[in-house]
C-alpha cells in the first residue's frame, strides 16, 4: 500500500470510529441561487471577496466537479429535496407541486420523522400554493423569486432578514438537545428580473469592487453566440444578455453587483456560523454549501442558465464536518450532483429507512475514499420552455466530453466538446468526421439514460445505466 492509500484508509477508519461514538449531528444546509462554481475565492476567483466561505472550505471538503442535472431553480431545488432526476420527480414548471407522497420522501420530511427539528428559510422554489410550512417545525419560506428589499427600498436587505431568521431558529436549539436540520435557501445572487437594475446588493457593499475592472470572458464575443442554434440566439438568455451585459459599462455594473451579492451571502454565512459557535453548536453541526445552478456572465453571449455549458451547470459544493475524523482542507475532484445532497444528508444523520433516491451519498468521498464504481457521467435535462423562449436541452456530460442535444430544433442540433482540450467549449466537434464514433456512442448513451429514466418507478432502487 502506498503512502496516499495508507493515509486515506487511516482517515476513513478514524472517521467511521468517530461517527460511531458521536451523537447525531446537526445539519446546516446553505443553498444559493444562480451562483456559478467560480464565484468564490476558494474556487480560484482572484477578485471576488468571500473570506468566510473560503475559510469553511479550508476546514472541510471542497468539490471541484459539482453539477446540477437541470439548471433552473424550480427543477433543481426539487431534485435537491428529493434526490431524483427532473423527469422522475416531474417538477418541470413553477406551477408543479410535489404530491403528498413525494413530500414525505424529501430529506426534511425523512429527517423530521427520524427525530430532527427541521427549519426552512428563504426561497422554496416551487411557487405553490400550498407551501409545505406544516411539514417543518420552523418555516420562514416564501413562494416565487422574492425581492431583494422585501419591506421596500428603505428596509433591510433580504440577506439581513434571512440571517436574523436563522438566528431565531438557532436560538431554539441546545448543544445537548434535539438534533436539527436548518435549510437556508438564499434568493441571491439571483437578479431581481423586473427591476431597472437587475442585481440589487445591500447598500453597505456598494463600495466593493469599484476600483476593479472585471475581465470580459473570451466567449462573450458575438461570434460564439452565432455558433449556437437560432432558437438559442433568440432565446430569453439572449434577451437578458442585452439587459445586463450588452455594453462595457453595463457589463461592469452587472458583474460587480453580482459579486457584491455573493459577498453579502458570505457575510450572512459568517454571521450564522458565529451564532452556531455562540450557542455551543458548532462542534456538532455539519455545514453544506451549494447552489441550485450556475449562471452565464455573458459567456456564449448569454445570461442566466438553462443550457448545458459549464457556466450554467457547474456549481460550488463545500462540506465541513467538524467532528473528530472529519477531513480538513480536502479537494475532491470526483463528480458530484445536486441529486446527491439529499442522500448525503440522510446518511450523515444515520437515517437508512427512506425511499430509494437516484443520487448517491457523498459520505464515502467525505471519508477520503474513492469507490471504484463512482459515476463517470451524468444525464442533463432541461424541459421548461417558457413559451418557447427557453428551448429544451438534453445531453450527457462525462469526465472528459460533453454531448448536447437542442431537442426543439428540427433536425435536432447537436454539440460535442472535448473538455480536456477545449475548456471554454469553443469548438463543436459534432460534425467532425474524426469524432463520428464518439458522437454515436454518446448519442446511444443519451438514449439509454432517457429510456432508464422513463422506465423508473417510485420505490424502485435506481442504478445508473451503464
Amino acid at each position: 500500500m502506498n503512502r496516499r492509500a495508507f493515509l486515506a484508509s487511516t482517515a476513513a477508519a478514524a472517521y467511521a470510529q468517530a461517527q460511531g461514538q458521536q451523537r447525531r449531528p446537526n445539519i446546516l444546509f446553505l443553498l444559493t441561487d444562480d451562483q456559478r462554481w467560480d464565484a468564490l475565492g476558494c474556487m480560484g476567483n482572484p477578485i471576488i471577496q468571500t473570506p468566510r466561505i473560503d475559510a469553511l472550505a479550508k476546514m472541510g471538503v471542497r468539490f471541484t466537479n459539482m453539477f446540477v442535472t437541470t439548471a433552473i431553480c424550480v427543477s433543481s431545488r426539487a431534485s435537491v429535496f428529493s434526490g431524483l432526476y427532473t423527469r422522475c420527480h416531474g417538477i418541470e414548471q413553477f406551477s408543479n407541486q410535489f404530491t403528498p407522497a413525494q413530500l414525505e420522501a424529501t430529506y426534511p420530511a425523512v429527517l423530521r420523522r427520524a427525530g430532527y427539528r427541521t427549519g426552512f428559510i428563504g426561497k422554496y422554489g416551487l411557487d405553490g400554493p400550498p407551501l409545505p410550512e406544516k411539514g417543518f417545525d420552523f418555516w420562514r419560506g416564501f413562494a416565487g423569486q422574492g425581492k431583494s428589499f422585501p419591506q421596500g427600498d428603505n428596509g433591510p436587505h433580504m440577506l439581513s432578514v434571512m440571517t436574523d431568521q436563522a438566528r431565531e431558529f438557532l436560538s431554539g436549539s441546545q448543544s445537548d438537545g434535539q438534533p436539527f436540520c436548518l435549510s437556508i435557501s438564499y434568493k441571491h445572487p439571483h437578479a431581481d428580473d423586473n427591476e431597472p437594475k437587475q442585481f440589487l446588493p445591500d447598500p453597505q457593499d456598494d463600495a466593493l469592487y469599484r476600483d476593479v475592472t472585471i475581465p470580459v470572458p473570451k466567449t462573450a464575443e458575438v461570434a460564439y453566440n452565432r455558433q449556437l442554434p437560432l432558437s438559442i440566439q433568440r432565446s430569453e438568455g439572449r434577451r437578458r444578455w442585452a439587459v445586463r451585459f450588452s455594453t462595457p459599462e453595463l457589463y461592469q455594473e452587472s458583474v460587480k453587483n453580482y459579486y457584491r451579492l455573493c459577498t453579502g451571502i458570505d457575510r450572512s454565512v459568517g454571521k450564522v456560523l458565529d451564532t452556531l459557535k455562540e450557542r455551543g453548536l458548532a462542534d456538532n453541526t455539519i455545514v453544506i454549501y451549494a447552489s441550485d445552478n450556475g449562471f452565464y456572465l455573458a459567456e456564449h453571449g448569454l445570461a442566466d442558465k438553462w443550457f448545458m455549458h459549464e457556466e450554467s451547470i457547474r456549481v460550488p459544493l463545500i462540506v465541513h464536518d467538524p467532528r473528530p475524523g472529519g477531513l480538513r482542507g480536502k479537494v475532491c475532484p470526483s463528480m458530484a450532483l445536486n441529486i446527491d445532497l439529499a442522500p448525503t444528508m440522510l446518511e450523515l444523520a444515520g437515517v437508512r429507512d427512506h425511499a430509494p433516491m437516484q443520487g448517491r451519498s457523498l459520505v464515502p468521498l467525505l471519508r477520503g475514499q474513492t469507490p471504484a464504481d463512482w459515476r463517470r457521467e451524468f444525464f442533463y435535462e432541461h424541459r421548461f420552455r417558457y413559451n418557447g423562449w427557453i428551448p429544451a436541452t438534453e445531453g450527457i456530460r462525462t469526465e472528459s466530453w460533453k454531448y448536447t442535444r437542442y431537442i426543439d430544433e428540427q433536425p435536432v442540433f447537436e454539440e460535442l466538446f472535448d473538455l480536456t482540450q477545449d475548456r471554454l467549449e469553443e469548438r463543436n466537434l459534432a460534425r467532425d468526421g474524426a469524432q463520428a464514433e464518439r458522437s454515436a456512442t454518446l448519442r446511444e448513451r443519451h438514449r439509454a439514460w432517457s429510456a432508464a429514466l422513463e422506465a423508473w418507478k417510485p420505490g424502485v432502487r435506481w442504478t445508473d445505466p451503464i
